[in-house]
């Protein structure tokens, strides 16, 4: 398979005219040469934090608070999704995933309540879709086996250093929310050692050191922050510090597209549009610990096509920023996952 046009291309999404020449899933070759193609060809996304879950009460909860929206075990979502049968569940969630999949973003980071039933719920979603869900069990030290790692809810919510020794014992991924709705949560999710922290939205200076020094990746979602009202993450700052990465958090709250947090995240936060791309491929794919997330020799071949001639992108001066910016769902031209 050969794909053309502009391709933005390594780990700096350095825009080429040229090709990228496919083979058996991955990518041998990222050649410059002049090609007739409008098409910009780019990384597809990954989508570094998702409550998939949530897909059964899309906008549910209107003006509610954080806690009385998400808190374990009886905020809203958590008794939505007890009172939902396993087939509404998982009907909806594969409605989420197949929609991230049609619009570029080749895996996510899903923290799955439900414990190790949970965890079959969305490998029965996923079932024959081309996104690959990176799944963290949650609740329980079964959950975290049957998965890809733990996703801990919050050092506030318990006492997590067992379940990070199992997670670090079986070689697997270990993330927590931290600094949602305070400060105060952030040392201890530190001392946990995580392999990243979610959110970060109200860190403080000893705490910005200390993700600098131990090189903690964050994913930072800041429509979600929005909208709950916990005010958005210092995405700036952090990216002057460790590799930020971008999620889209709770399907209630936002849809799950890459292209909206982008967009987003770049008019809330003063860095460079190639900075939001990055944490919208390149760093989700290094914090989930992916192949992909890079136009190169050597990676998996999930890339997005977009048509850089479309109502939309045609005569943008700037591809990367126009991307990031401007692009949507009706640009993609194609998803080769």
């Amino acid at each position: 398979m050969i794909v053309e046009g502009t391709v933005l291309r390594g780990p700096e999404l350095e825009p080429v005219r040229g090709r990228v020449v496919v083979e058996d899933g991955e990518i041998v070759a990222v050649e410059e040469a002049d090609v007739y193609s409008e098409d910009v060809v780019l990384p597809a996304f990954v989508n570094a934090h998702t409550h998939i879950g949530d897909s059964i009460a899309k906008e549910a909860g209107a003006g509610l608070s954080l806690d009385d929206l998400v808190a374990p075990p009886d905020g809203l979502k958590h008794r939505l999704l007890r009172e939902a049968s396993r087939e509404e569940t998982v009907d909806a969630m594969r409605r989420s995933l197949r929609l991230m999949a049609d619009t570029g973003t080749a895996a996510c980071v899903e923290f799955r309540e439900g414990g190790v039933e949970g965890v079959e719920y969305i490998r029965e979603a996923a079932e024959g879709l081309p996104i690959e869900p990176v799944t963290l069990g949650r609740e329980t030290e079964a959950a975290m086996h049957e998965s890809d790692g733990f996703g801990a809810s919050g050092a506030r919510d318990g006492d997590f250093d067992r379940l990070r020794n199992a997670t670090r014992e079986a070689g697997k991924l270990f993330g927590i929310h931290a600094g949602e709705r305070d400060p105060h949560d952030i040392n201890p999710a530190l001392d946990l050692d995580p392999d990243f922290l979610v959110h970060v939205v109200h860190p403080e200076s000893i705490h910005y050191d200390r993700i600098a020094d131990d090189d903690v990746p964050v994913v930072v979602c800041p429509r979600s922050n929005l909208v709950t009202g916990v005010g958005v993450p210092p995405i700036r700052e952090l990216v002057e510090r460790t590799t930020v990465a971008l999620g889209t958090d709770n399907v209630m709250l936002n849809s799950p597209s890459m292209f909206r947090e982008m967009e987003f995240a770049a008019k809330l936060a003063d860095v460079p549009a190639t900075e939001v791309l990055r944490m919208a491929t390149v760093n989700g794919a290094e914090v989930a610990g992916l192949n992909c997330g890079v136009v190169e020799p050597g990676r998996d071949a999930k890339l997005l096509v977009l048509d850089g001639d479309s109502d939309n992108l045609a005569g943008a001066q700037d591809v990367v920023r126009a991307v990031v910016r401007r692009a949507g769902a009706r640009d993609v031209k194609d998803v080769i996952l």
